[in-house]
């Protein structure tokens, strides 16, 4: 599928081929994809970056990006928070950043239904999720890293287990479609997603001024239904600079283009497509000449900051994008009906759901503005 030629995409807010390219060309041969010309690699914007690329239709850059992960992948399953041209700069060995691989791999193979490239990364893939989930606390949370020096941080951060949650309902559904069971992932998930909506106090609340600890919850979809609504609801004034954007941090006057996008694949997840929409039209004319999006922005001045292109920003818009205009068969990655779906799919054919909801989210009322005054 090429999304750029769909006629959906001649109608699109965004230039989808400017930002595939912009990340195709920061890309290294290697198919490391650093943040920006110049920049680091970390294992989590990388996946970002590439999911970006599989939106865009740069399939063959996408597949090189994983390949170069599984290449540099540790024994135990993680990688380095941090390398620069292939060399490891911070040797933490981060929870959230290993297991995001199963989203990256899963969303490529909705995409493209290859089911060779999905063989091919299973190994991978069941190596860091089992890497994760050794970090697992015995109350469910996941302990973010392993220090330089080999030693378990049992510090958990509400962000990062949420991400965690999401990559281990991809790696189940990789596991399903591979026939492969994984009962210890299943039991993972449960407890972990006891954790994050019922034990905030398990987790490093320091964080709490971070807009993703708001939303990251309901995005990855361990709380949903009602409650994600509220949650929404609840902080909206707080995170939301109305017109402009998402603030990265409660307290500081800086708009970001990632987080935005990020809380626009919330919202479309939960069905307040209108809203989401209302967000993604925010952000249009934060860009660079050559179509590809800021990484945030101060306000009410907006300078530009930082001022590099980076490509996991540019790969979120795209992925927003797909959500909000379904140029692929990966647009519903984050829908919380499709993992409904996919619960009683398994259920069917006798199989343990990768996920299920703990409450309906659909048929609920549309969010306004006006919802948050």
């Amino acid at each position: 599928m090429d999304p750029e030629n769909s006629p959906r995409a001649k109608s699109l807010p965004i230039d989808v081929n400017a930002l595939g390219l912009l990340i195709a060309r920061t890309q290294r041969e290697s198919g490391e994809i650093p943040w920006h010309e110049g920049g680091k690699t970390d294992p989590w914007d990388l996946v970002e970056a590439a999911m970006g690329l599989t939106v865009a239709g740069c399939f063959r850059e996408a597949r090189c990006a994983f390949e170069w992960m599984a290449g540099v992948q540790l024994e135990d399953g993680s990688w380095y928070a941090a390398y620069r041209d292939g060399v490891p700069e911070d040797r933490t060995r981060d929870a959230n950043m290993s297991a995001y691989i199963a989203v990256g791999v899963f969303h490529y193979y909705l995409v493209t239904q290859d089911a060779a490239f999905l063989r091919r990364m299973w190994k991978p893939v069941r190596s860091a999720l089992d890497f994760v989930l050794s970090l697992q606390a015995p109350s469910g949370e996941i302990y973010w890293a392993i220090s330089p020096g080999g030693e378990v941080d049992p510090m958990a951060l509400l962000t990062g287990s949420s991400s965690i949650f999401m990559s281990l309902k991809c790696g189940l559904a990789i596991a399903d479609r591979l026939g492969r069971d994984q009962p210890a992932w299943r039991r993972g998930l449960v407890e972990l997603g006891k954790a994050i909506r019922h034990k905030p106090y398990v987790f490093n609340m320091t964080k709490a001024r971070y807009s993703m600890d708001w939303f990251y919850p309901v995005l990855c979809g361990a709380v949903t239904g009602a409650e994600a609504r509220k949650k929404i609801e609840r902080h909206w004034k707080k995170f939301v600079a109305n017109g402009l954007g998402v603030r990265c941090v409660s307290d500081r006057p800086w708009v970001t283009i990632a987080e935005s996008c990020e809380l626009v694949l919330a919202l479309a997840a939960i069905g307040q497509r209108k809203l989401a929409m209302l967000l993604f039209n925010w952000i249009q004319d934060r860009t660079f000449d050559d179509g590809s999006f800021w990484c945030g922005f101060t306000f009410p001045d907006r300078v530009i900051w930082p001022e590099e292109k980076i490509t996991w920003t540019n790969g979120v818009v795209l992925m927003a994008a797909d959500a909000l205009f379904e140029l692929t068969p990966g647009s519903r990655l984050f829908d919380h009906g499709f993992w409904r779906w996919h619960a009683a799919r398994a259920g069917r054919e006798g199989r343990c759901p990768a996920a299920s909801a703990d409450a309906p989210c659909g048929g609920e009322e549309e969010m306004t503005l006006s919802s948050f005054e």
